[in-house]
């Protein structure tokens, strides 16, 4: 895992809090990170207080490997808002440790045209230090 280099464009961040300051600054230690059923090991996003497949209430949290695969993608070519430059590719992801787990992310360090369903990629992470939050983005795998 790394982190994005260069001028980090406009975006609208998240409201860090308790629930989820896990996830979004988990970049800062190069870990992307979900909250873990303690008790039947199911990986849970968005951030929840209970299991929704053994109904426990005790949920850790865990960094993955950062890997995942392309499941749904659309690229975009409307600037709506200052920020990512046009075209950009939004994406649904799912990390490699759980077949349900899903994450809507943007592709990056690829052309937009080669992104393909079933394509294999790896976090990286988007920092915006003065706000905390590192945006987890994903680009090809080698």
């Amino acid at each position: 895992m790394t982190t994005t280099t260069g001028d980090v464009p406009f975006r609208i961040l998240p409201r860090i809090t308790d629930r989820n300051a896990h996830f979004w600054q988990g970049g800062r230690d190069d870990e992307l990170r979900f909250q873990r059923c303690r008790q039947c090991g199911y990986y849970l996003h968005p951030p929840a207080v209970i299991c929704p497949k053994c109904w426990s209430k005790d949920i850790g949290v865990e960094a993955v490997s950062g890997r995942a695969e392309v499941l749904a993608f659309s690229i975009n070519y409307q600037p709506w808002m200052p920020g990512p430059e046009v075209p950009f590719v939004l994406a649904i992801v799912h990390p490699v440790e759980q077949d349900d787990l899903r994450l809507t992310t943007n592709i990056v360090n690829c052309a937009p045209d080669d992104v393909r369903i079933g394509m294999a990629v790896q976090v990286i992470f988007e920092p915006h230090v003065e706000d905390e939050v590192w945006i987890p983005l994903f680009e090809p795998a080698p």
